[in-house]
């Protein structure tokens, strides 16, 4: 059970090798969501699909095109909302609501089916992380108009 530890330049080498492989998966995958999104924004496209997501959007103080970021956390993962939201123009604070309500409910198809084959009732665990982030943003939300926001 002696693991031989490599040496430093050894563990920098993988390090960096691993950290490019990465970084270049997670390119390939943000950059045609970024640039989508950025070119959708000159067409009337976003504003369109924006104002019909607009009214529950407003609940928790987000354009009605934040919607999308969501679609993309809920369906995809965190590296996809972050390549939708970039071109946005958010504010801060709602980059913060944004972060709050997907930090909790993301990945959903996936890790609902891998909660579903551990025994555990996947399909309620995902609504119970919906329920959860809706009640987070809408807290958020309320702190934020009491603090004068």
């Amino acid at each position: 059970m002696n693991e031989v530890i490599p040496d430093i330049p050894t563990r920098i080498r993988t390090g960096l090798a691993c950290g490019l492989q990465t970084s270049l998966k997670l390119f390939k995958f943000v950059l045609p969501l970024y640039v989508l999104v950025d070119l959708l924004k000159g067409t009337p496209v976003i504003d369109l699909l924006g104002s019909l997501f607009a009214p529950v959007m407003t609940l928790f103080g987000l354009p009605g095109e934040a919607a999308f970021a969501f679609i993309a956390a809920f369906l995809l993962n965190l590296y996809a909302a972050i390549a939708i939201m970039a071109p946005l123009d958010l504010t801060p604070w709602q980059v913060t609501q944004c972060g709050l309500m997907m930090g909790i409910a993301h990945n959903l198809v996936i890790e609902g089916g891998v909660l579903r084959s551990t025994g555990a009732r996947g399909g309620l665990l995902t609504v119970f992380r919906l329920a959860i982030a809706v009640a987070a943003g809408l807290l958020l939300s309320a702190l934020h108009h009491l603090w004068g926001g």
